[in-house]
């Protein structure tokens, strides 16, 4: 899936600092995680929205108003690449500072950040490629370039922490490096005899782009959600625990990220077929396709649950050479926020559902209700009600309300 890309950099990120640098490495890392979910959820937006309005225009036999759909997509990506070059070389120090650097984090953002304002370009582009050539009939090679990049990403962390003893900048420099290999994998699927995308600025247009936003809002809020979480939870821990707080955080948030990008990798899996159902005005199918998305995802969940409710010091041990300050204050955390990934993967699955079926306003909906409204209400509630385990407790509650909700509105919208 797309943000298979994020989880594999970002995971494999996490642990060689842990284990290679230390913890306020680990707490470090933390705070820059916002800025991924930014530039590869701005890759689903362009990407997802403009290859569900290329399938939709196929379905339909509209070839060049597919490849406008591409064309719009792909401009509209290149200027957001632009942009965010702009404020990564000019503003990074300032904007670090207000997602809430420390004196004791600040040193290592800097020597993360040098490095991952040069790959901005290829974090929009893996992202966005990936959706363009998986409805163009390879996801095997969009697969392949995911692995690739991940596989790299994870050797050259090795080499260049352990190896090189590069610290925070050869961590980056890995992570850069992967995504640079990603897109050039991604890219020779336009030299193949395979690839149907062309270019076609004449039928670019801005009415094409209102769509690509609005079907793509979702996958991009969705990402945006996971980075303003982190955020927002971010500021409480270090009110309420400090510093330990964030470090214990990154291991949930990291392992967060590997849920997130299996619910997206069943959605995205099942996006090219539901939106070609969908245009074709197949409903069995539509249906059963989402069953199945549904089973998968609540196997997927329950085991990342039992994991973290049985097994929470192993979890710990992944990332970290554990302190007993930290030992003390993981597995409680651990095993509380585990249980709200049943209801993620859940959650991600049916709003990523609604976006395959052109119902943009529900999918904007689950997301915001999600990832803003009943996430950011709690996370500032439940600490000042329960104190610091009620940081905790918030996605549980979060996710359940969000389910229920989602469900019943759902079903009204198909009767």
């Amino acid at each position: 899936s797309a943000t298979l890309v994020t989880s594999i950099y970002v995971l494999a990120d996490t642990i060689i600092i842990g284990k290679g640098i230390g913890e306020q490495a680990v707490a470090a890392l933390n705070l820059v995680l916002p800025l991924f979910t930014i530039f590869f959820g701005t890759g689903l937006l362009f990407g997802v929205g403009g290859s569900i309005q290329m399938t939709l225009h196929r379905a339909a036999n509209r070839n060049e108003e597919a490849n406008g759909s591409f064309t719009t997509a792909l401009f509209s990506n290149i200027a957001m690449v632009i942009l965010y070059l702009a404020l990564g070389l000019f503003a990074f120090e300032p904007l670090m500072n207000a997602l809430g650097s420390t004196a004791e984090t600040i040193g290592y953002v800097r020597e993360y950040g040098r490095f991952l304002v040069t790959g901005i370009p290829f974090f929009l582009f893996s992202t966005f490629l990936q959706a363009f050539i998986r409805n163009d009939q390879a996801p095997k090679l969009s697969m392949i370039g995911v692995i690739t990049g991940g596989v790299l990403n994870i050797i050259l962390d090795i080499i260049f922490v352990y190896g090189f003893h590069w610290g925070m900048s050869g961590a980056a420099l890995a992570t850069v490096l992967g995504s640079v290999t990603t897109c050039c994998i991604l890219l020779t699927h336009f030299f193949t005899a395979v690839n149907s995308i062309r270019l076609d600025v004449a039928h670019c247009s801005f009415s094409k782009l209102v769509h690509i936003v609005t079907n793509g809002l979702s996958s991009f809020l969705i990402e945006l959600a996971s980075g303003m979480l982190a955020f927002f939870f971010n500021q409480q821990l270090l009110a309420y625990i400090g510093v330990l707080g964030l470090t214990v955080y990154s291991i949930i948030s990291n392992t967060a990220i590997v849920v997130m990008s299996l619910s997206n990798g069943i959605s995205q899996a099942a996006q090219p077929i539901i939106t070609m159902n969908y245009g074709a005005g197949e409903k069995s199918r539509i249906k059963a396709v989402r069953h199945l998305g549904l089973i998968v995802s609540l196997i997927i969940g329950s085991v990342f649950a039992l994991i973290g409710l049985l097994a929470p010091e192993f979890v710990v041990k992944i990332f970290l050479h554990p302190t007993p300050e930290i030992m003390e204050l993981a597995p409680t955390a651990i095993r509380i926020y585990f249980i709200s990934f049943i209801g993620c993967i859940l959650n991600m699955f049916l709003s990523n559902y609604c976006q395959s079926t052109v119902k943009p306003l529900l999918a904007l909906f689950i997301c915001l209700i999600r990832g803003f409204v009943l996430s950011t209400f709690f996370v500032y509630l439940l600490p000042a009600l329960f104190g610091p385990i009620g940081i905790w407790i918030t996605m549980p509650i979060t996710e359940v309300i969000t389910l229920i909700l989602a469900a019943l509105l759902i079903k009204k919208s198909e009767r």
